[in-house]
């Protein structure tokens, strides 16, 4: 049976055959007791990659944010996020459940970026009782597939450290991000004091995220981990295949790049479909309304799986999707608009 070509998200990657097997041999211990060796190796190599400290491995990106924002912040504090942030929008609302700290929600630019003199405008008054104590700056990269410019990271590091701000970044499209603008990923991350990075998307792994920070950061973090519910055992099976991600999958990134600009050309002749040129492997469309829900229905016949029914639809490219499977999501995308 052929398998669907799944363009709901990168997160439904199943682990190759090689990382299975990496998975298999890897040595493991109870890294509550910090003495997974598996672990203990991705952390340190991650942080060590990154240009940090330290390292701590997390069941999700979500709670890798979150362990971060905790960390960082005390009750009453505040977070500057996107308005369109994952850890503002769709990470529910943990930080102010969870951490009580409150998020100060900026409108993003059209690349992704918090403009600097709206940040200015929000960090509040420091020792006026009457606000809450603005602590962090949370920025995204990747952001809706965007990667953030280059040149805008020093300017928010900057602007950060002169507001006395903890400055985070929401990696969890990290590698798309460096390879998309032919940098290292050390170069984007070197202007953070922590970094999130989500090794279940674009790399494939099955689970699992890592922060990485100075000692200090991630053993706050290590604790709310423990807080959160995330303290695993012998995490050191998913470490490993989490490993040989990192080793075989992140230069492969763009080849999800490069179909996604593909699958965007071929859209793009499409009677109504507006379609959003990619950077990276998320691609955007707009389809007329009186399409849907009918053309999900019709892909999903036809084998081919979208997130949500429009008109505004987000198509992820990934490790499972191979230029045949992107041939066979064009012709089903065709046929339907061909039969209107």
């Amino acid at each position: 049976m052929t398998s669907a070509v799944d363009l709901r998200s990168d997160t439904v990657t199943r682990p190759t055959a090689a990382m299975r097997e990496a998975g298999l041999r890897a040595e493991v211990g109870d890294d509550v007791m910090g003495d997974d060796p598996s672990v203990n190796a991705l952390q340190a190599r991650l942080a060590s990659d990154l240009g940090f400290e330290a390292g701590l491995f997390l069941p999700s990106g979500t709670q890798s944010n979150l362990a971060a924002l905790m960390a960082h912040c005390e009750r009453g504090d505040e977070y500057l996020v996107g308005m369109d942030a994952h850890t503002y929008k769709y990470e529910g609302g943990g930080a102010a459940v969870l951490g009580s700290i409150q998020p100060q929600a900026i409108v993003q630019a059209e690349d992704g970026t918090l403009p600097l003199e709206k940040l200015a405008s929000a960090v509040k008054p420091l020792g006026d009782p009457h606000f809450a104590r603005t602590r962090l700056l949370a920025l995204e990269n990747t952001w809706q597939g965007r990667a953030l410019p280059l040149a805008y990271l020093p300017e928010a590091a900057a602007f950060a450290r002169s507001r006395g701000l903890v400055h985070h970044l929401d990696g969890a499209r990290l590698f798309n991000a460096a390879v998309a603008s032919g940098v290292a990923a050390r170069e984007i991350t070197r202007h953070f004091d922590s970094v999130s990075v989500c090794l279940s998307k674009g790399l494939g792994a099955p689970a699992g995220s890592v922060l990485v920070g100075s000692v200090e950061v991630i053993a706050k973090a290590r604790r709310w981990r423990k807080v959160l519910g995330g303290g695993w055992r012998q995490a050191g099976l998913l470490a490993a295949m989490a490993s040989h991600a990192l080793d075989h999958h992140v230069e492969r990134l763009a080849d999800d790049h490069r179909r996604a600009r593909e699958l965007a050309d071929a859209l793009r002749e499409l009677p109504g479909v507006d379609v959003e040129t990619p950077q990276t492997n998320l691609v955007f469309i707009t389809v007329p309304a009186d399409a849907t829900p009918a053309l999900a229905s019709h892909l999903q016949a036809r084998g081919v799986l979208i997130a949500g029914s429009g008109p505004r639809l987000r198509l992820v490219t990934h490790l499972d999707i191979d230029d045949a499977g992107l041939a066979r999501a064009i012709a089903a995308f065709n046929a339907f608009f061909a039969a209107r």
